[in-house]
């Protein structure tokens, strides 16, 4: 699936089975909180803090996939086209940090 084809799935549950978007600040609320989901299953799985009990059964790609869906909400919403808006940030990144990692000393192994 593509990000277009993603963007246009996502556009249609919504107004199929899901009736309409939620508002774009309640849209961002919600991504808020999906995104603090995933910072709490990777701190615990990856960083120093254990698992609570009602952690234990969280899911890593399940949570990742619920920010891709509220960041496609947010942007079907506001009629961003997030394959323009990726492949223009590679242009941006790859102009801007072409030097820059290959000579940061803290990146060489």
């Amino acid at each position: 699936m593509t990000i277009q084809e993603a963007q246009q799935r996502v556009d249609q549950w919504i107004n199929t089975t899901g009736v309409r978007y939620f508002s774009e600040l309640t849209n961002m609320a919600i991504l808020t909180e999906e995104v603090g989901e995933v910072a709490r299953i990777i701190s615990r799985q990856y960083g120093d803090q254990s698992f609570k009990p009602s952690d234990r059964d969280k899911n890593l790609a399940d949570e990742l996939a619920d920010v891709l869906w509220v960041v496609m909400c947010l942007a079907n919403q506001t009629g961003v086209d997030l394959t323009a808006a990726l492949e223009k940030n590679f242009e941006k990144k790859t102009t801007r940090d072409a030097d820059r990692h290959k000579n940061n000393e803290k990146l060489k192994g």
